[in-house]
């Protein structure tokens, strides 16, 4: 319990900013969508861009000129700043310890390293929840604001599954190459360049469908937005691997952890 307080603590400033950072980008993104929504010059030259143009862009097929396409563009950024968080979280969970020179910390302390393991892993885990209901709720809140049509609650939290799903995977993984590699203070770095390939691999296959056997290599275009946007949920299949993977991920950190030699 000592360690998991201990990582809270730690991790309050970077929590703070986060959250506030989230908030600002919703607020930002959303005071944006009366330019999109009010059919003027603006709208039209949106709706005129060529289909590349938009799938770069991240628009798609939406329609952002409505509350649910509008969303569903903006969360394509939104769930690229939260994985980013939680790939930094969960390398720095690990790496931290022989970064900051504290590993001795743990050493005398009378408890094994899957305890140590799973209290950060417990604390990181309530570092992205809490990431994820402030945008949440920021989201609730904005849309609701700004929406003069229908109700899309219900979509709102659908997108944030689905971020919480991908914030997982990208918190696993961030943590799985900190215990893996002989060097983990460069774990952050490698588990950002991933992440960020995986991003450009989910925007090449938007640009060519014929690619779209690449996607299983993104975590971005698991889930499909417009499966969302049009009443269609979630496949449950996908979110079932998506969760094998985070599990294979915790696992694979776990066994690494137990081998490596702590540097003190």
């Amino acid at each position: 319990m000592n360690i998991f307080l201990r990582e809270l603590k730690s991790n309050r400033k970077a929590l703070i900013i986060w959250s506030v950072c989230m908030f600002l980008g919703v607020l930002s993104g959303m005071s944006k969508y009366t330019t999109y929504s009010s059919g003027g010059a603006a709208s039209q030259a949106l709706t005129q861009l060529p289909h590349s143009m938009r799938a770069l862009f991240g628009m798609g097929s939406f329609n952002v000129s409505t509350m649910s396409g509008f969303f569903a563009f903006l969360f394509s950024y939104i769930v690229l700043a939260a994985a980013i968080h939680a790939a930094l979280l969960g390398s720095g969970i690990i790496a931290k310890e022989e970064r900051d020179k504290t590993t001795e910390f743990l050493i005398v302390k009378p408890i094994s390293r899957t305890t140590v393991i799973t209290s950060k892993f417990i604390a990181a885990l309530v570092n992205i929840v809490v990431v994820n209901i402030v945008t949440l709720l920021s989201s609730f809140f904005l849309v609701a604001a700004y929406n003069k049509g229908k109700d899309i609650s219900g979509e709102i939290a659908v997108f944030f599954l689905t971020m919480f799903i991908v914030q997982l995977i990208f918190l696993s993984l961030g943590a799985f190459l900190s215990a893996f590699m002989k060097n983990p203070k460069a774990s952050g770095s490698i588990a950002t360049s991933i992440l960020l390939g995986s991003y450009v691999i989910a925007k090449i296959t938007d640009l060519a469908d014929h690619l779209n056997v690449l996607n299983i290599l993104s975590p971005f275009k698991y889930f499909s937005y417009t499966d969302i946007v049009n009443g269609d949920g979630l496949n449950t299949v996908i979110v079932i691997l998506a969760l094998l993977l985070v599990a294979v991920f915790s696992a694979s950190t776990y066994f690494f952890y137990q081998k490596r030699d702590l540097n003190v």
